[in-house]
């Protein structure tokens, strides 16, 4: 094995998979790297926050939107449980990504993409939470957090994407996200930490100064190819550099012993309660919540499978038990809220500078429709209290990503579009 393909090799091992690009120009493979990414220490109290939380199967669409609009809007069946927090929220209908593909067109709740139709357009199925961790995710120890199960209809969560189109694997139940915030490393693995982290570093010094000197020999369509590898050299950078910052930090201290994963729907209101401490603590400021997959109805005394009662039929019973389960999920965001609204963020509260998306990417997994989202947006020191119907076709049409780049600007991501934006979305 030459020198070059042995560092690619360990790269490789250590930094996550790197393809390298074909460089028909020299006949060759190389690789290449960026200068050291700059991290500030994170601003704590005050600092804007986002969460994403989003449903793998829909909810009931008719008995979520109310038929008012305003400040006045009645109280749907699945708009209940939220009565004590609306005036932290606004209710959306009409927002989507015109995208169809039913169950598996529900990646692209936050992307806006389907990512059959992105392959041959750089960057444009990553999803807006690793979009703002891309940008401002090096000022905490996390730059995010993916809550979410592994199997399920679509053999794990598929609520946050990479720039280079790779599913985040989430963080599975309350016990694996406690150790993640509380739990420091043994002294073995922080030093074995250390040495891997030396060695990276030397590696990403050698393979910049070869793909320097490659980069001066190669004709403007394979420099436009290292261009995009450099991207994802720059991204392990931004890993390594962040995992020497926080080895030698200490966590947090926890508030209660280590939770007993249990099961999703058991196991609901304590996802929401570390999450609330990771955005507290400073952990991180971007965090997702994917329900689906493992959400099992019997754990609430219904004898049937979640996908199967999407797929209702209209039949009565079905969605009678789909009732129960959609309020169940909901009441639990309404708690989230609400201990949010509760904890003290210098001075202001944690809601007020979290900005809170709840939805899915499908409208009704019966019909296998994708368009005409639910959509409440909660926090983020936005004024709320209402339900905002726009125009679900036609020259007037949002797209529910102006929404995504307005929620990027106001945490300080600096961006003009995003997905298949056309603008952004103005909010008070």
């Amino acid at each position: 094995m030459n020198t070059l393909n042995r560092r690619r090799f360990i790269l490789k091992s250590l930094a996550g998979t790197l393809a390298i690009p074909s460089l028909p120009s020299l006949l060759a493979s190389a690789v290449g790297g960026g200068s050291a990414v700059q991290v500030a220490k994170g601003a704590g109290s005050g600092a804007r926050r986002f969460v994403a939380v989003g449903n793998l199967l829909g909810y009931q669409v008719k008995q979520f939107f109310p038929a008012t609009t305003g400040p006045a809007y009645e109280q749907t069946t699945l708009l209940k449980p939220l009565r004590d927090v609306r005036q932290h929220l606004t209710v959306y209908r009409g927002l989507d990504h015109g995208v169809k593909g039913g169950h598996f067109a529900v990646h692209s709740f936050l992307s806006g993409v389907l990512n059959s139709e992105a392959q041959n357009r750089p960057n444009s199925n990553v999803t807006i939470d690793q979009f703002m961790a891309d940008a401002i995710g090096h000022q905490t120890r996390f730059p995010s957090l993916t809550v979410g199960s592994e199997g399920g209809i679509h053999g794990g969560c598929q609520i946050a994407w990479t720039k280079a189109g790779v599913r985040v694997p989430p963080i599975t139940g309350p016990a694996e996200l406690f150790d993640r915030l509380f739990v420091e490393d043994s002294q073995e693995r922080r030093d074995r930490r250390a040495q891997e982290n030396r060695l990276q570093a030397s590696i990403l010094d050698t393979v910049l100064g070869e793909a320097n000197s490659l980069s001066k020999r190669v004709n403007r369509e394979d420099k436009d190819k290292l261009d995009e590898y450099f991207t994802s050299i720059r991204d392990v950078e931004k890993r390594l550099e962040l995992r020497q910052r926080w080895a030698s930090q200490p966590k947090p201290k926890p508030p209660f012993d280590r939770p007993v994963n249990k099961n999703r729907v058991d196991d609901l209101p304590m996802l929401y309660e570390l999450i609330a401490l990771a955005l507290q603590t400073d952990s991180t400021r971007i965090a997702t919540l994917e329900i689906g997959g493992d959400f099992l109805p019997q754990n609430l005394g219904i004898d049937k499978a979640y996908h199967s009662l999407s797929h209702h039929g209209n039949d009565e019973a079905a969605i009678k038990h789909l009732i129960t389960l959609e309020t169940y999920q909901i009441e639990h965001f309404a708690k989230f809220l609400a201990r949010l609204s509760k904890m003290e963020d210098g001075d202001r509260t944690l809601l007020d500078s979290t900005s809170v998306l709840f939805g899915s990417g499908i409208a009704d997994a019966n019909t296998h429709k994708n368009n005409d989202l639910p959509i409440v947006l909660a926090g983020g020191g936005y004024r709320h209290g209402e339900f905002k119907k726009l125009a679900a076709t036609g020259p007037n049409k949002v797209p529910l990503c102006n929404l995504y780049v307005d929620l990027a600007q106001r945490m300080g991501v600096n961006t003009e579009s995003f997905g298949n934006s056309t603008g952004r979305f103005g909010l008070a």
